[in-house]
């Protein structure tokens, strides 16, 4: 058997490739939406690919299990438990796609290698992981599970996505319920068992995920603290698990809908056109730029009016998708030359696929220099903000999650985790400068390019919060209840 985790570092996904050697036929799981990275994986080791499943209907990133079947004839392998509660793949219903539906205990093969369904419900109501046996190397027993977003190196998925996330009112409490029988259904499993899950750390499905990319049965059930919290109880177990989830990005959204109702065809990466100096004076209004540049003091100190701040890490996903509401937007990037093809997988993963032209750094400081017309932020200090406090004539914004808010936060702060910002506009007073500020300087630069695309006054807060708890008065949630 052939094993291959293939990592999309930004969303902290994983896919992978299961091949048996012998027949020369693959399975993939999971896959993102630009599908070539896994035929050429696939053809690299001498493998087709002939099955293509999915652990359960995505909120992170646009699935390519349609496309991939399509490319290649694969049958596909999708989970038909969540059906009853309308989260079933309803685009795999219809046309003539090769579909196996699963349900539990269900089995099929990829050459000398078998295949198990568990559904594990709580992450979503349809989610499958698949026990994986090759039997082909003499194996009467699962090697391993890919788990996909029901258990991770450290933790669980969250149960609240299909409420904070897709708006379906009173799902989150019993999700959590859901996860908790799933949890006993894995504390069954034999020790030795891998765990193959579908994201590390740095992914929104999870609150506290390892950065080892896989583990075992046996350590997760003894350091795994979601899985401890299970021990105490059902109650304990929800309380647990639903506290302190952070703010789900905008994105997630619309992603959930598409992978469940049908995924836009790509039928190439986008090529976006370099751009002049001379053009960039002429870009439609309607364009919105994403500038990707590292040196955020370098984007406050000068950019292209109405940009916003999305660097090239691994929170351009996040940041992009949260703050793009509009998929059919046409973008512009500002972006090294060399990575641009990055930023461009980087969008359409996430259904942004408009990218019309991108303008190099070099290109942007051109146009600066011949008098083209550049923006501003300016920049502040927690000092001045402890001086002046959020006032009547101007308000502080904290972009925090609202656990860290609530563990201490500048008196009179507005909170809006900046991946929740643009659907809570309202709640940011549009009659006064903003003195905007996260934990790091991070999330707050980003967040002070988009309020100042919104037309407001915006003051970026350029510190750590540690600082202003040097300098400043902190108010925390039990103090203001009080």
């Amino acid at each position: 058997m052939l094993f291959r985790q293939i990592v999309d570092p930004k969303l902290a996904q994983y896919a992978y490739l299961i091949g048996c050697q012998k027949t020369g036929e693959a399975l993939v799981v999971d896959p993102e939406r630009d599908i070539d990275r896994y035929l050429a994986a696939a053809a690299a080791e001498g493998l087709r690919i002939t099955a293509v499943a999915e652990t359960h209907i995505h909120a992170d990133f646009l699935s390519g299990a349609q496309a991939l079947a399509e490319k290649t004839g694969a049958r596909l392998f999708l989970s038909d438990e969540g059906a009853e509660e309308g989260w079933d793949s309803k685009w795999a219903k219809k046309g003539d796609l090769d579909v196996t539906f699963l349900h539990d205990g269900d089995t099929f093969r990829v050459g000398n290698i078998e295949i198990k369904a568990v559904h594990t419900p709580g992450h979503t109501p349809e989610h499958m992981a698949f026990l994986v046996t090759d039997m082909g190397g003499g194996a009467s027993s699962p090697m391993g599970m890919v788990t996909g977003d029901f258990v991770f190196v450290g933790d669980l998925g969250r149960p609240d996505l299909l409420e904070s996330a897709a708006g379906v009112t009173g799902m989150q409490e019993p999700s959590a319920r859901h996860l908790f029988s799933s949890v006993q259904r894995f504390l069954h499993l034999p020790d030795h068992l891998q765990v193959w899950p579908g994201h590390g750390a740095g992914s929104a499905c999870g609150k506290a995920l390892g950065a080892v990319p896989q583990s075992t049965v046996g350590y997760e059930k003894r350091y795994n603290a979601s899985i401890g919290a299970a021990e105490e109880g059902a109650e304990a177990f929800v309380a647990s698990i639903l506290d302190a989830q952070p703010e789900p990005p905008l994105y997630f959204a619309r992603m959930k809908k598409l992978n469940r109702d049908g995924v836009p065809p790509l039928p190439a990466l986008p090529q976006p056109r370099a751009l002049s100096a001379e053009a960039l004076g002429t870009l439609s209004e309607a364009t919105v730029v994403l500038d990707t540049r590292a040196d955020r003091d370098a984007f406050m100190a000068a950019h292209l009016p109405g940009a916003l701040y999305v660097p090239l890490t691994n929170a351009f996903n996040t940041v992009a998708g949260s703050f793009m509401t509009e998929p059919d937007t046409p973008l512009v990037l500002v972006v090294e030359a060399e990575r641009v093809e990055e930023a461009v997988r980087d969008l359409v993963r996430i259904g942004l696929d408009r990218i019309v032209g991108y303008a190099t750094p070099a290109t942007l400081d051109a146009y600066a220099a011949s008098g083209g017309e550049m923006a501003a932020i300016p920049q502040t200090t927690f000092e001045a903000v402890a001086e002046n406090g959020a006032s009547g004539t101007r308000t502080v914004v904290d972009v925090r999650r609202q656990s860290e808010y609530d563990a201490g936060h500048v008196p009179g702060a507005v909170n809006v985790a900046h991946t929740r910002l643009a659907a809570h506009l309202d709640q940011i007073p549009k009659d006064r400068p903003l003195l905007v500020h996260c934990q790091s300087g991070v999330r707050a630069a980003v967040a002070s390019a988009f309020l100042a695309h919104e037309g407001y006054e915006v003051v970026y807060v350029n510190e750590g919060f540690g600082r202003y708890r040097e300098v400043g008065t902190v108010e925390t949630r039990d103090a203001v209840a009080s």
